[in-house]
C-alpha cells in the first residue's frame, strides 16, 4: 500500500480507525498521509502553524492505546490546551517562545483515545476575534475561496478539516469559536454543554464558564464518538454537565422524534443579517418541517445593546486577567508591542472596569440565561443563522482609517482614562459582534449548540445553528444525523483540497 494512503480522504476518523483495527492500513501510513497533505495544501490556506512530524511518526510506530481513534491523525488548536514539549503561542507574540512542561487533561484523553497529534492549528490572538488572522502567523483562508476568512477562533482547525488534511481537529468555543469556523468552512461543529469537556489542570473555567472545548469534524458520528472519549468528569472542575443516559455515539441514527423547533433570523446582539444567511435558516426550517418536526418562528427576547456590553465587559476583564497570568508564566511584564492593538485595548478596558461593574455584568448575563431557559420549556431546539454574513474578506472587521489611527494612538500612549468614556464599550461591542450576532448566547447559557452546513450559495458554505437545552447534546446529535442523511455534506470538496492538488 502507498505510504501516503491515497484512499485516506474518503474516510472519516472512525472509518480510518476501523481500517487500522482490521489491519488494512497502519497508523504510520495514516500519519504519512496527513503529513503529505499538510505539505500539499497548507501553503495555500495557512491552517497548520506548528509541525509535529517527527513526534507523530514516533508515536505511530509505538504502542498506541486501543481507543476508538487508534492511529488517526489529529490537529490541536494552538489555544487553551497544552501539549508537553510543543510550543504554545495562542496566536500571540508574547507567548511565541513558550513551551509547556505538561499536557492538559484534554490532550491526555486524546492520546488515550488512540489519536496521533501531527501538528497545531492557527488561531487569532488569545482566541478573541471571530476571524483567524493573527499578526504572529498570518490569516487562515477558508478552502472554499482564498482571501476569505475561515472564521475564528478555531479557524485553522476548520480549514484543515475542510481541506482534507485530517478528518477531525480540536476546537474551542467561548463565543462561537467552533460554530463560526464550521460555518465558514462547511464543517460540522458542536459546542458541548458547559462542563462537558475538561479544562484542567491549568483552568477550572474560562471566561466565567462561557468557553468549552471539543472538535470540528466532517461527520456527525466522529463528533459524537470524540465527546464519548473526552467527556468524563474531571476532579476539581467548576462545572460538570449532566451524565448522558448512554454513549453519544449511540444517539447517532436514533429517530429524534417530532421536535418542537423555533427559528429566528433576528439577532440576539446588535448587527444586521445578510440575506444569504436568512435564506440558509429559512431553508433549514423547511427541511426540518419536511422531516416531520414542528417548526415555528419564535425566539427568546434579548436587550441587544445591554447583552453586547455585558458580554464584552466579561471578555475585557478576563483578557486583562489572562495577560496578568501570562506575565507570571512567561516571567516578564507585557508591553504594548507584545500584543495586537485590539488585544491591548481590550486589556486596557478590562483594567479600567471596576470589580462591581464586572460582577453586575455577570449577574445580568446569568439572569438572561434563566430567561432563555424558560423559553426552552416550550421549545426543544432553537434554529438561527450561525453568522451574520457569509465568510468575509481578511481584515474586513478591523478598524480602518481615522478609527485605526486613533486606536493606535490610545494604545501607544496608554491613555487608559479614555476607556472610561461613556459609550466606548457599546461602540466596541457593536463592531465586534456585527459578524456574529447569534452564537454568544449559547456560551452565556452553557447550552449545547451546533452549526450544520446545509446550504451553499455562490460557492460558499452557510451554517445554520441549532441549540438545545442544557445537557441535551443527545437531542442535537440525533437531529444532526437526520439532517446529515437528508442533506449530505461530508463528501463536498472545496476548490482547495488535499486530494485535488
Amino acid at each position: 500500500m502507498s505510504s501516503t494512503f491515497e484512499d485516506y480522504g474518503s474516510h472519516d476518523a472512525l472509518g480510518l480507525a476501523d481500517l487500522v483495527r482490521r489491519g488494512e492500513v497502519t497508523p504510520t501510513e495514516l500519519v504519512e498521509a496527513a503529513i503529505a497533505r499538510i505539505d500539499r495544501v497548507n501553503p495555500k490556506i495557512n491552517a497548520v502553524i506548528t509541525r509535529m512530524d517527527a513526534r507523530a511518526r514516533e508515536a505511530a510506530q509505538g504502542d498506541l492505546p486501543a481507543g476508538p481513534f487508534r492511529g488517526v491523525p489529529f490537529l490541536a488548536k494552538d489555544l487553551v490546551t497544552r501539549v508537553k514539549g510543543v510550543r504554545f503561542t495562542q496566536g500571540s507574540r508574547f507567548w511565541a517562545s513558550y513551551v509547556p512542561d505538561h499536557d492538559s487533561e484534554l490532550a491526555r484523553r486524546w492520546r488515550a483515545a488512540g489519536l496521533v497529534l501531527v501538528g497545531k492549528t492557527n488561531t487569532p490572538e488569545l482566541g478573541i476575534t471571530p476571524v483567524t488572522e493573527p499578526a504572529l502567523h498570518g490569516p487562515t483562508h477558508t478552502p472554499w475561496r482564498v482571501g476569505l476568512t475561515s472564521g475564528g477562533s478555531s479557524g485553522g482547525s476548520a480549514a484543515a478539516v475542510a481541506a482534507g488534511i485530517v478528518p477531525m481537529a480540536h476546537g474551542g468555543d467561548g463565543g462561537g469559536s467552533i460554530r463560526i469556523p464550521a460555518a465558514c468552512c462547511g464543517c460540522f461543529g458542536l459546542k458541548p454543554s458547559r462542563g462537558r469537556s475538561p479544562l484542567g489542570p491549568d483552568a477550572s473555567e474560562l471566561w466565567r464558564g462561557f468557553a468549552v472545548e471539543h472538535v470540528l469534524t466532517r461527520s456527525v458520528r466522529d463528533s459524537a464518538a470524540m465527546l464519548d472519549a473526552t467527556c468524563a468528569p474531571e476532579p476539581g472542575a467548576a462545572h460538570v454537565a449532566p451524565r448522558p443516559e448512554r454513549p453519544f455515539l449511540d444517539e447517532v441514527g436514533v429517530d429524534p422524534g417530532r421536535l418542537r423547533i423555533a427559528f429566528t433570523t433576528r439577532p440576539h446582539l446588535p448587527g444586521s443579517v445578510h440575506p444569504e444567511c436568512v435564506a440558509a435558516v429559512q431553508d433549514a426550517a423547511r427541511l426540518c418541517e419536511e422531516l416531520g418536526h414542528e417548526v415555528e418562528e419564535a425566539a427568546p427576547e434579548t436587550d441587544q445593546g445591554r447583552f453586547a456590553a455585558d458580554f464584552l465587559t466579561i471578555v475585557a476583564v478576563e483578557t486583562a486577567a489572562d495577560i496578568e497570568e501570562a506575565e507570571a508564566i512567561i516571567g516578564r511584564r507585557a508591553t504594548r508591542h507584545d500584543f495586537e492593538t485590539s488585544t491591548w485595548l481590550l486589556r486596557m478596558m478590562g483594567r479600567q472596569l471596576s470589580a462591581p461593574t464586572a460582577a453586575a455584568a455577570h449577574k445580568r448575563l446569568q439572569r438572561l440565561a434563566r430567561e432563555v431557559g424558560q423559553f426552552f420549556e416550550r421549545w426543544d431546539v432553537l434554529l438561527t443563522p450561525t453568522t451574520g454574513a457569509p465568510p468575509v474578506r481578511h481584515y474586513e472587521l478591523q478598524p480602518k482609517g481615522a478609527e485605526a489611527l486613533l486606536q493606535e494612538a490610545v494604545a501607544a500612549a496608554n491613555l487608559s482614562p479614555l476607556m472610561r468614556i461613556p459609550g466606548v464599550i457599546e461602540q466596541m461591542a457593536g463592531r465586534v459582534f456585527e459578524f456574529v450576532p447569534f452564537t454568544p448566547l449559547a456560551n452565556v447559557t452553557g447550552q449545547p449548540s451546533m452549526s450544520v452546513p446545509l446550504l451553499w450559495r455562490d460557492g460558499l458554505p452557510l451554517g445554520s445553528t441549532f441549540t438545545a437545552r442544557f445537557g441535551e447534546e443527545a437531542t442535537l446529535l440525533r437531529l444532526a444525523a437526520q439532517l446529515e442523511q437528508a442533506r449530505p455534506w461530508k463528501d463536498r470538496r472545496p476548490p482547495i483540497h488535499a486530494f485535488d492538488l
